[in-house]
């Protein structure tokens, strides 16, 4: 019985691992966004400056690991199984969890998602355990809602604290120093960067090392005794610091974003290091306690009163999670995923959008602009005037390839850093991700970098993140509720079973995440060398090999898309239309993506060049978003029906379609190859292509005759025939497309 448990806290540490390799892959948005966002360094230097801020936090992290021992359950309540159970749930469930938004490229919070899978799975078993007493013991003993509650308020708090003081500070920091900074930076740089320095300060002493094993209370008493003091002290040592590397030509601001990535750096792994490893330590602690004082007892009548005291941690394991943590920093993939995803919702300029709009995002930003209409006319020209003089865009001093400037990530960082530090020292449980993003939605926001035609896919973007944070909550409590009563009754045979399944889950996540990471990265290196061809000689080739690549993927997707629509409507099958329809409303980013890179590439050609060639790419474009409606009439129609479960496509109709259908997505996929392979004779297609549009006439008529001599159509009928009518248009536009590509491809 023994060696099982400790198997089982083999398997806590195991998943473990991979629990920090997603932990560290989200909450990397909330030290690395600023300085990513603004170009300050490198990227593998703000990695480096970011993994000593990391090793140095959870080094040196004190290791009380008090939420996941006693935080939500009353442990003297609970015994050694029951225990290990909810633990073992948490962990599984967590992986699964954080792997599935760091897929999504969403932040979310790691303190939210393990607290309520705490909840969660203490709440499975407080049930089982009440129903068992038969009332000797109750909910309010069993359970500790108090901080599930808190950190639920947090959230609100968090949220919309960070947003209206990212606004507010921006808002008068970009009065203060414009767009183009430098000139003002010279006078109040110093200043302003000591003051921001300060701030950081702080934040790293009340943040990142209030708990530390440097920190002892001692140490504790003087700076609580000498705040003031040392604050004082650091804002004219670092003023005049940063005046003196003003007159060597340094920039400061670089000094404070850098120190600010480091501060946030520090703090995460200090502090959240618990939301990591808590789980698996409060497990070795009660095995521990189990083989020490169990005498002999049973794993179900041994409680497990030892985890109501607090315990410090070995130092080894801060120092193995540490080194962990800063190995999956150089190597996720996914940790840039996640960053981007901030980084492209609070960007200065223009381009397209990751997300899309909603009748929400519409409605706040109408609301918006008859405010902003409201406030502006009783506004004094000579304020309005001034204003818009220290908001001129045009001014705007970015490197390139940066989201916003040094201005902008500076006051990110100091926000965030002050709020978190404030609700530190107020013992409020703010989320670092929480802060951090909506800090630098707010200062977008100010910055005007949310302009009339990209606010509703902003807004959208940032209610999409918000509603993944409660998503968190609300999924974390109900799916460890279903895995620990699984673990409880189960066994060891479902501890291995669960173990094996979310092992195997995370590694086919991880491969199928890189093999579709790759196929981006190909795609983008490719558009980028095209939008940043400044040969007009070259241009052409390119848009050519672009079109090309494009024309021949969507052939391909049209086939996918429609063999999935002819699965799910004659076979009944409503999952294949789901997917379909997935695959459709991501196919419109893509082709919204693909066109804006074409007509961008296309005002680099070579002025003969230019008409002809601009003409030819208009109407293909054009031809390639008239199949893809097609194919979104044919699917959707097919999945209202399927999903509503009505009467399905009988035997006749089946028969008569089966082998045409499959013409249609043979002929979908030669097409494909053709276009590729540079075919300029596409008379067989063509050929092909009207004799399968004939068929298709053929069974239209003998539907509608077939409707016209029953005595009532069935809704199954008619979108049959929208099928049929749709399958014709794709057939026809496919046939034209080829022609256009053609006359493209040619000199």
């Amino acid at each position: 019985m023994e060696s099982i448990y400790l198997l089982c806290v083999g398997i806590l540490f195991i998943i473990a691992i991979f629990d920090i390799m997603a932990g560290v892959s989200n909450d990397a948005v909330n030290f690395l966004q600023s300085a990513i966002g603004s170009r300050t360094a490198s990227f593998r230097t703000l990695l480096i400056i970011a993994a000593i801020g990391i090793f140095i936090g959870a080094s040196m992290s004190n290791g009380m690991m008090d939420i996941a021992r006693h935080g939500i359950y009353q442990p003297q309540y609970f015994y050694f199984n029951e225990i290990m159970a909810i633990l073992l749930a948490v962990m599984l469930t967590d992986v699964i969890l954080l792997d599935v938004f760091n897929s999504l490229g969403l932040p979310t919070s790691t303190t939210v998602s393990m607290v309520f899978e705490l909840l969660g799975g203490t709440f499975a078993l407080a049930i089982i355990k009440v129903i068992s007493s038969d009332g000797a013991l109750t909910l309010e003993q069993l359970i500790n809602t108090d901080k599930a509650l808190s950190v639920i308020t947090a959230i609100f708090v968090s949220v919309a604290l960070a947003f209206a003081c990212g606004s507010i500070v921006q808002f008068f920091a970009r009065l203060l120093f414009r767009y183009n900074y430098h000139k003002q930076l010279k006078r109040w740089g110093a200043l302003f960067s000591g003051f921001a320095l300060t701030c950081i300060i702080y934040f790293i002493i009340f943040k990142g090392l209030k708990d530390s094993t440097i920190m002892t209370a001692e140490n504790k008493a003087f700076i609580e005794s000498n705040t003031m003091v040392i604050l004082g002290c650091c804002m004219g040592l670092f003023t005049l610091l940063m005046g003196i590397l003003q007159l060597c030509k340094v920039n400061v601001l670089k000094i404070v974003v850098l120190a600010g990535t480091f501060a946030l750096a520090l703090a995460f792994a200090g502090n959240d290091l618990v939301n990591f490893i808590g789980v698996p330590l409060a497990g070795y602690s009660a095995y521990t306690d189990f083989i020490a004082n169990g005498n002999g007892m049973s794993p179900d009548s041994f409680l497990m009163t030892s985890l109501t005291e607090s315990a410090n941690t070995n130092p080894i394991f801060l120092i193995i999670a540490g080194l962990i943590m800063v190995i999956v920093l150089f190597t996720s993939n996914k940790v840039h995923r996640v960053v981007q995803t901030s980084i492209a919702l609070s960007r200065q300029s223009a381009g397209e959008e990751g997300f899309g709009t909603s009748p929400l995002a519409r409605q706040l930003v109408r609301t918006s602009i008859n405010i902003g209409n409201a406030i502006s006319k009783i506004t004094p020209q000579p304020v309005k005037n001034y204003i818009n003089r220290r908001f001129d865009i045009n001014e705007a001093i970015l490197p390139d390839g940066a989201a916003y400037d040094l201005v902008r990530a500076s006051i990110n960082l100091v926000v965030a850093s002050l709020l978190i530090a404030l609700g530190t020292s107020l013992k409020l449980p703010l989320s670092t991700t929480y802060v951090t993003f909506m800090v630098a939605m707010g200062t977008s926001l100010a910055d005007r970098a949310w302009g009339r035609e990209s606010a509703v896919y902003r807004i959208t973007g940032v209610i999409s993140v918000i509603g993944g944070w409660f998503v968190t909550a609300g999924v974390a409590t109900f799916a460890c509720f279903i895995v620990t009563t699984i673990l409880y009754y189960g066994g060891f045979v479902a501890i291995l079973i669960l173990t094996a399944i979310v092992i195997y889950l995370i590694i086919h996540s991880q491969l199928s995440f890189n093999k579709k990471q790759k196929k981006i990265k190909e795609k983008e290196s490719f558009d980028e060398q095209l939008l940043s061809n400044k040969d007009p000689k070259q241009a052409l080739p390119l848009l050519r090999q672009h079109t090309k690549q494009e024309y021949a993927q969507f052939s391909a997707w049209c086939a996918e898309a429609y063999s999935r629509a002819k699965e799910g409507f004659f076979e009944d099958k409503s999952r294949a239309l789901r997917k379909a329809r997935n695959k459709v409303k991501n196919q419109r980013q893509a082709l919204r993506i693909s066109h804006r890179v074409s007509a961008i590439a296309l005002t680099k050609l070579q002025e003969h060049d230019w008409i002809e060639k601009g003409l030819h790419l208009q109407q293909g474009n054009k031809i390639v978003m008239d199949i893809y409606h097609s194919i979104k009439r044919l699917v959707e129609s097919a999945f209202e029906h399927i999903d509503n479960n009505f009467e399905p496509v009988d035997d006749a109709q089946r028969k008569e379609f089966n082998g045409l259908g499959n013409e249609i997505i043979t002929f979908l996929n030669k097409c494909s190859v053709a276009i590729t392979n540079d075919v300029n004779d596409f008379t067989e297609y063509a050929n092909e292509g009207r004799s399968i549009i004939r068929r298709i006439t053929e069974i239209r008529h003998n539907e509608i005759k077939h409707i016209r001599d029953t005595s009532a159509s069935k809704k199954v009928d008619l979108v049959y025939i929208t099928l049929l009518q749709e399958s014709q248009a794709i057939i026809a536009y496919t046939i034209h497309l080829l022609n256009i590509n053609a006359k493209f491809q040619r000199s």
